[in-house]
């Protein structure tokens, strides 16, 4: 677990990343939101970054849901108005996280949240995974997931060509159990709380279904939720060369529910 805290903090921030990469990739994003007067609690994911040797492997997706709690008890500490900031996976995460464990949050922001995905591996090896889940899960596998399909900046393509704890391989069972995780969120989408939700998808998404974004959004029983679509962006919105505007627009969700949480306070 990594913290970073703001001076003169009016909330806390709990940064979830998505698959294959870890929480390093988002140091920048912690310091423009410390800047902003906000803590930042984030680590790696397990079998992610430097959490394992195992890397690319999970036994259940429940062992994410599991460390995200720790992240968010710690924050949880601050006493302060706390959100919640997942990307990809880490969208998806969040998600399964609320609808399993309510907590009181004042807003969560996520990124191109993995509810469907744009490409995956052929039928083949579908059915194959299938049967090796059983009798040998943790089996690696290319992930076919390309620095060229995250973001087209070209600064930040480099950075991760040469990131040596960027995920080439997952095995087996983390992609059965992160299949399980998408079925999960849409099918328990009534037990996700009544939070402050506001999700930023990228419209030219190379890794995820975007469609079944839009359709999770639309059926979530949420009173207090935003949607916008990023047009000519690819799946890494803060990575984008719009990263600025996308940070202004969630900066200006977390702010308005501040103002909100404030003025219930007094």
């Amino acid at each position: 677990m990594w913290k970073r805290e703001a001076e003169q903090a009016k909330g806390v921030i709990v940064i979830v990343h998505g698959a294959m990469e870890h929480h390093g990739r988002y140091l920048k994003l912690a310091d423009q939101w410390l800047t902003e007067g906000y803590h930042v609690i984030m680590g790696d994911l397990p079998g992610h970054g430097t959490t394992t040797r195992n890397r690319g492997h999970i036994d259940s997706f429940d062992e994410y849901i599991h460390t995200v709690h720790e992240w968010v008890k710690a924050a949880e500490d601050y006493r302060l108005p706390l959100f919640l900031l997942g990307h990809s996976m880490g969208g998806l995460i969040v998600i399964r996280f609320l609808q399993e464990i309510h907590k009181t949050v004042q807003g969560v922001v996520l990124t191109s949240p993995c509810l469907g995905i744009a490409t995956g591996p052929g039928a083949p090896l579908r059915a194959a995974a299938k049967m090796l889940n059983v009798v040998k899960p943790d089996v690696k596998f290319p992930s076919n997931l390309t620095v060229e399909m995250a973001t087209r900046n070209k600064e930040i393509r480099d950075e991760m060509e040469n990131d040596s704890l960027y995920l080439q391989k997952v095995s087996v069972r983390w992609y059965t159990e992160l299949l399980r995780g998408m079925e999960e969120a849409h099918e328990q989408i009534r037990r996700f709380p009544d939070v402050p939700l506001f999700i930023m998808q990228a419209c030219e998404d190379k890794i995820v279904d975007r469609t079944m974004v839009r359709k999770w959004f639309d059926q979530s029983p949420i009173s207090n939720k935003a949607y916008k679509e990023w047009r000519g962006c690819y799946h890494e919105l803060f990575n984008e060369y719009e990263s600025a505007q996308v940070f202004a627009f969630a900066k200006y969700f977390m702010e308005a529910q501040l103002s909100l949480w404030r003025g219930e306070s007094t």
